[in-house]
């Protein structure tokens, strides 16, 4: 199994290439064989040819009446011996007029065809006595009144050898050349992959501590090329999502030691001396009120780890946005109540548009913004939700919601969505939580393939959009 598929890449190239050549030298090795025995044997023919025109100049009948050939014609007598035509001429009824001592009384072609010779010069290939395989031409003469059948050939032997020196040459050269192009595709796959051995290096050298070099792009636009920026993008995203991991477990901690160091000073300080019944509730009631702090910041990086971990298009449904804002107004109906707060919803297009997302985490997302934008919102306030269409976009609509609070500084429109981020206004920084319910917003929707952002342009209050992608013909 090793040898028919190398471990090595470059082995295999080279093998895929030795390979793929050899079938095209034997198809070419094919090819012209077929067309070189093609052109002899065409050759051959038109030698015969020229043969049967001079010996119908040198047919003659002696005073006896027999068929004779003039063989005076030879300049020299060794000539003689260059002639190894095979030759008999019959009359129509198939009687033998005249055959070659070449053919030892052997028959030229069995009895006469109909037709044979009539109209041209017929070519056939016939098989003799003892075997010999002669490539025939045949051709009606008229001598002195006598309709003469000649039959001229030569033997194919001497041809078909040839050609077998031809074939064994071909078959001995394919397999240098072979040889050859297997070094010379080796040479070449090495120093095209060499790149690649470069690049193997310097990403086996990177750990964490490194994650900020990138692979070496030699040329941009080849295969490796577009290989080794492609790795340098997931290097991109490996250190964001490795510095983010950082930040995000030191702001955990962080956030997670300011609780637990409270409860700890809390019960220090009530075990320290003793106190009355009313100092140990405020104790415990102290201790209660960080406890559930921790507990709501312990819940926040669970959501953002399960949304985190949530790729596009898992757990997925198609559902009516404006039905999931109503399920969420109602269940922060006491503090709409409370806060006597006017919700008005408002859309610029009857039916219900239809978004294809994670209900559960978008039902988050959107109790986060409500809850924000409730818990800010002054008294006997308006809350305004509405969903607008791009006609350019008819695919994407769009979810604003609209307090009257204190709104949010130009400089923080992003900054509010950091994770742990609060705001340092005196306005907002006594109802401020855990600040993740906002980076948790945004991670859900990125996720759904929308996006959220603050309206930076508002004097008064805050305005969240949220983009989300529909479901067209839902």
């Amino acid at each position: 199994m090793s040898l028919l598929r190398p471990a090595n890449l470059r082995s295999r190239l080279t093998l895929w290439y030795v390979a793929v050549l050899a079938v095209l030298l034997l198809v070419y090795a094919a090819l012209v064989f077929t067309f070189q025995y093609g052109v002899l044997t065409r050759q051959l023919a038109h030698d015969e040819v020229q043969d049967i025109v001079t010996v119908e100049g040198l047919l003659y009948f002696d005073t006896s009446g027999s068929l004779q050939l003039h063989q005076d014609y030879f300049s020299r007598p060794q000539s003689h011996v260059l002639v190894d035509r095979l030759m008999e001429v019959r009359d129509l009824d198939g009687n033998i007029l005249y055959r070659s001592a070449t053919l030892h009384d052997m028959p030229l072609g069995g009895p006469n065809r109909k037709a044979e010779g009539d109209t041209g010069f017929d070519e056939r290939v016939v098989r003799l006595q003892d075997g010999t395989h002669v490539f025939l031409v045949s051709h009606i003469h008229v001598l002195q009144g006598h309709v003469l059948l000649i039959r001229l050939g030569y033997s194919l032997k001497p041809l078909r050898i040839r050609m077998m020196q031809f074939l064994l040459l071909l078959l001995v050269a394919i397999p240098l050349a072979l040889v050859l192009a297997g070094a010379a595709g080796q040479m070449i796959a090495r120093k095209a992959l060499r790149p690649l051995d470069r690049m193997a290096i310097r990403a086996g050298s990177m750990t964490a501590n490194n994650l900020s070099d990138r692979l070496e792009v030699p040329n941009p636009n080849d295969e490796l090329g577009q290989m080794a920026k492609v790795f340098n993008h997931l290097l991109d995203r490996l250190e964001q999502a490795f510095s983010q991991l950082q930040r995000f477990t030191a702001d955990a901690a962080h956030e997670l030691r300011t609780p637990l160091a409270a409860l700890r000073t809390v019960g220090e300080v009530a075990l320290e001396r003793e106190h009355d019944e009313e100092a140990y509730r405020d104790a415990l009631g102290n201790i209660l009120e960080e406890t559930q702090r921790l507990s709501q910041t312990i819940d926040s990086l669970l959501l953002l780890a399960r949304a985190e971990t949530t790729q596009p298009g898992e757990q997925q449904t198609i559902f009516a946005v404006s039905e999931l804002t109503q399920e969420i107004l109602e269940l922060l109906s006491i503090v709409i109540e409370e806060k006597r707060v006017t919700v008005i919803e408002e859309n610029d297009r009857p039916g219900r548009a239809m978004v294809k997302a994670d209900r559960s985490l978008l039902r988050v997302a959107i109790l986060n913004v409500l809850h924000n934008a409730l818990k800010f919102s002054p008294p006997a306030s308006v809350l305004r939700i509405t969903y607008t269409y791009d006609e350019a976009q008819p695919e994407t609509m769009r979810i604003a919601f609209q307090d009257a609070g204190p709104g949010i500084a130009a400089g923080d429109t992003e900054r509010v969505f950091e994770r742990f981020f609060t705001s340092a206004s005196p306005h907002t920084a006594t109802q401020s939580g855990t600040g993740l319910g906002l980076s948790i917003t945004r991670l859900i929707v990125n996720r759904s393939g929308g996006e959220i952002y603050f309206d930076p342009q508002m004097d008064a209050g805050a305005r969240c959009v949220i983009v989300l992608p529909t479901v067209i013909g839902a």
